[in-house]
């Protein structure tokens, strides 16, 4: 960069690191008056409609201010930025997902609260059909078992970003959901804390979720997610019970899947009873059977990274656990660490293998050669789920490859 001039140099640097000027403060100032008359007359009245009292409205946003330093806002009278398709960043191995020291050091963690909370997770069980493990390993994964839980003011967070983010609308229906969880005497607006995108407690619900899933499992009449280890812990069962955990079935079991047995055969769209897998070949790593009684019930074929990882029979709990979140290397670390407490298991046996160094637009480009060549790839965006994976390698059988099923440089679908 050219050095600038006298006068000018200054003016510019306080404008590039984002100092404080009384120009700014003012504006800021403005903004922070618009943002008190929008809770007056425009989120008021709806707050009322849903029944919130005016007590409530007011002990909420008691001192509540704008927080200027959480992402995606926008100022009144702003136009949001056009959104910039994310087809540059590198397309890698999920290897680093599943961090080996971490993992080993949350599930010994996992273990010694299994053996110390054994009474309450049985009870649990009992009651929503999800087994302690799965149930420890969503709490270790979303919070550290409680120790990360957000540290925000919820009423700060959402009121912000319902008044000037980019989502708006969504941040809106959020914060009227939070002043629905006070007016009903869950927990006070000061103790309403969050994480900076708005997920509370514990389990990291969403105020919405929270007047749906959260319960009250040690009997004091309140729903507390943030303080209370029982209600914490049966909130998060009884979400993945209404989400539709089947009781009794597993997550998954990671597999050996022959050479001979097609890649192409992923999704929950295809699901066989794990006893036909069973007869094409597919083995379990361990070297155990399938269990009994899981042999007539439904499982599906998951290869999250095509040939190039681990390979793995799954059950509809799998996707129950995608509910909490939308990925499959998300359940998959949930269901590994929870074989971990349980059962004193490691790492998947099978390894994340390089699959090179392509961008996100280089697996765009291939998805849309393969939606013109008639396969349903799923969301053309440059990442490779199942609809994607197994397109690729139902292309590769019909050109006499081997079926890989997943992203590589060297594949080129026209």
């Amino acid at each position: 960069m050219k050095r600038m001039r006298g006068w000018l140099a200054p003016l510019f640097l306080a404008a590039l690191c984002g100092l404080s000027s009384p120009a700014l403060a003012a504006d800021k100032a403005a903004v922070e008056r618009q943002f008190h008359g929008w809770l007056e007359k425009d989120l008021w009245p709806k707050a009322q409609d849903e029944g919130v009292p005016r007590r409530v409205f007011d002990a909420a946003f008691a001192g509540v201010r704008l927080n200027w330093k959480l992402p995606d806002l926008v100022q009144p009278g702003e136009k949001p930025p056009k959104q910039r398709r994310q087809t540059q960043a590198e397309f890698s191995t999920p290897a680093p997902y599943f961090k080996e020291d971490r993992l080993a050091q949350t599930a010994a963690k996992g273990r010694a609260l299994n053996a110390g909370n054994a009474d309450l997770l049985a009870r649990i069980e009992k009651t929503y059909g999800v087994p302690g493990r799965i149930v420890l390993a969503l709490w270790g994964r979303e919070t550290g078992y409680g120790a990360v839980s957000g540290s925000y003011s919820a009423f700060e967070v959402l009121g912000t970003k319902a008044f000037m983010s980019t989502r708006k609308d969504l941040f809106e229906t959020e914060l009227l959901a939070a002043l629905r969880i006070v007016a009903k005497g869950d927990v006070s607006p000061g103790s309403m804390k969050s994480s900076w995108a708005g997920a509370m407690g514990q389990p990291q619900f969403m105020p919405s979720s929270f007047l749906v899933y959260a319960v009250d499992f040690d009997g004091d009449g309140r729903r507390d997610i943030w303080n209370s280890v029982p209600d914490a812990l049966a909130s998060i069962a009884n979400y993945l019970a209404q989400k539709g955990w089947q009781r009794g079935r597993d997550w998954g079991f990671e597999a050996q899947i022959p050479d001979t047995v097609s890649c192409a055969q992923e999704g929950p769209d295809l699901a066989r009873p794990i006893a036909d897998w069973a007869r094409t070949g597919i083995t379990r790593v361990s070297g155990r059977p399938f269990p009994a009684e899981e042999l007539r019930s439904d499982g599906m074929m998951l290869v999250p990274a095509g040939r190039f990882g681990p390979e793995f029979i799954v059950t509809p709990n799998f996707y129950v656990l995608k509910a909490y979140n939308n990925s499959d290397l998300y359940a998959l670390y949930v269901g590994n660490l929870a074989d971990r407490i349980a059962y004193g298991s490691g790492a998947f046996q099978g390894r994340w293998g390089n699959v090179g160094h392509m961008l996100r637009s280089d697996v765009q480009a291939m998805q849309e050669a393969l939606v013109r060549l008639g396969h349903d790839v799923g969301k053309v965006d440059g990442l490779a789920g199942y609809k994607t994976r197994r397109s690729i390698g139902r292309w590769q059988e019909a050109h006499g490859m081997a079926s890989t099923c997943f992203p590589s440089k060297d594949l080129r679908i026209r």
